[in-house]
């Protein structure tokens, strides 16, 4: 008899022949049946999607919220923050006893392992061949190449497994760190395929090219490989495909989602069988009438972000509230800032049943991406630089970083550069790390001027989880946690 892994067993049943993000399961597919035709490598490629963001508290459904994001300068654990491996992120007391990093690492291997199973499966098969066939293989390759570049950033060193695992031996289980350049190296051959996924905007979630390409200029970026960052995001921006929207709020609006400033976002759906978007819930307030918010999610107000927003910036009052109108009296309610790009005012009893996506990649960070990577390539800002910033400024309704400061220097502008991916992309996963690839200095630098006096120059990294290195004696402890 074959041996299968309990992952792939797992799969097997559990996934849905659906062939929409949004759909509902039609039906359960059994083993023997499996792999037979499209339908069913389609079934395979969602159920790795469905690892990432499908029920509450996934990577993408707040997962990487609460365990990563905590840790900086822009978040604290709020008022309601019920669990103490929660609590301790937030100050910088975690271990790698910590079950947050336990679940990061848990639920990464999950979809690296689910993404595994279809690629092997259907680029081994004869009878899948057909174009579908082999965009389905390319897409799995970007979401395992998404799901290594997060954990390799998370914790430097770790296991790069590319196949499915068939044995339950000691030997198949018990593997080893892979040293992070190995591991960069092989998120750019996964990307690097991907590019011949669909050239064409995001439908229902599903990546494309221009996604796979636009990860690939983050990847390049973080690993400070300037001149092919700026290459590659120029060949999105170059596109056509994207843009951004003229209103800062239609990025976050349910009537325009998967949009053209959308690269590729994890979708939602309140109210359904689908899921909704956690990250209102966490972050809404608990003392307006009728609005069930949890505040879990909170501002680190000794931080300064609020008050780093211009008034007249169109960006501050999307990503914070500080009124509410109570569905129950009708009367507005003053509170402290809130987080407030998720926020579904359809959904004010439930706010945990937003429908509001949470992007992963859009347009405006790849215009900051090439204004980033092209001044570190050229050792200087470019014309071409300042007009990728000023874009997303000008949306903003702020004025342009050229009339006001053009002669910049190199660190100066990388600076700016920072300063404007922290107002641009906040609540969207994206500073614990932009801190942690500017290194140990800055990480603690930043963190300690906003109060967070524990920051240490480990915390660029996190502990492997205790739990991992119990039952794995091949594995080693990140060696900044040691």
């Amino acid at each position: 008899m074959k041996k299968i892994s309990i992952l792939s067993l797992l799969i097997l049943f559990t996934i849905s022949a659906c062939n929409s993000l949004d759909e509902d399961p039609k039906a359960f597919i059994a083993a023997n049946n499996f792999y037979k035709t499209t339908d069913d490598a389609e079934a395979a490629v969602i159920a790795i999607h469905n690892a990432m963001n499908s029920g509450t508290h996934t990577l993408y459904n707040r997962l990487i919220q609460i365990s990563t994001e905590m840790a900086t300068d822009d978040y604290e654990a709020g008022p309601r923050a019920r669990n103490a491996h929660v609590r301790a992120l937030s100050n910088l007391t975690h271990d790698a006893s910590n079950d947050r990093m336990l679940e990061l690492w848990r639920q990464s291997y999950d979809g690296i392992n689910r993404a595994n199973v279809a690629i092997d499966n259907i680029s081994n098969n004869p009878a899948l061949s057909s174009q579908k066939d082999k965009d389905l293989v390319n897409e799995a390759k970007f979401l395992r190449a998404v799901l290594y570049f997060n954990i390799v950033r998370w914790f430097g060193n770790v296991p790069l497994v590319l196949h499915e695992t068939k044995s339950l031996t000691t030997e198949a289980l018990n593997v080893t760190n892979t040293p992070e350049a190995e591991v960069y190296a092989q998120i750019e051959r996964d990307l690097l395929d991907a590019q011949a996924l669909p050239v064409q905007q995001q439908i229902n979630g599903r990546p494309t090219a221009g996604a796979a390409k636009s990860i690939l200029s983050k990847v390049y970026l973080t690993q400070k490989k300037w001149q092919l960052a700026a290459e590659k995001s120029k060949e999105v921006i170059n596109s056509g495909l994207y843009d951004l929207f003229e209103n800062y709020a239609d990025v976050f609006n349910v009537a325009t989602k998967n949009g053209k400033e959308h690269i590729y976002s994890a979708q939602f759906k309140g109210l359904s069988n689908w899921n909704g978007n956690m990250l209102a819930s966490s972050s809404a307030p608990t003392s307006v009438p009728g609005i069930a918010g949890d505040h879990a999610d909170a501002l680190h107000t000794a931080g300064g972000l609020f008050e780093s927003f211009a008034e007249n910036d169109d960006r501050k009052y999307i990503t914070f509230a500080v009124e509410f109108v109570s569905p129950t009296d009708g009367k507005t309610y003053t509170t402290i800032p809130h987080f407030n790009k998720y926020f579904d005012s359809t959904t004010p009893a439930s706010p945990g049943q937003s429908s509001k996506n949470t992007p992963i990649i859009r347009f405006a960070e790849v215009l900051l991406i090439y204004a980033e990577a092209a001044n570190e390539y050229q050792n200087a800002p470019s014309t071409a630089a300042y007009e990728a910033i000023d874009r997303v400024r000008e949306r903003a309704g702020i004025p342009l970083l050229s009339e006001i400061a053009p002669a910049l220097s190199k660190d100066d502008f990388r600076e700016a550069i920072f300063e404007e991916r922290r107002k641009e992309l906040v609540f969207e996963y994206q500073r614990w790390f932009d801190l942690a690839r500017r290194g140990p200095d800055y990480f603690v630098t930043k963190l300690k001027a906003a109060g967070k006096t524990n920051a240490q120059p480990k915390h660029i990294h996190f502990p492997i989880p205790q739990r991992e290195l119990d039952l794995n004696r091949n594995l080693e402890q990140n060696p900044d946690w040691k």
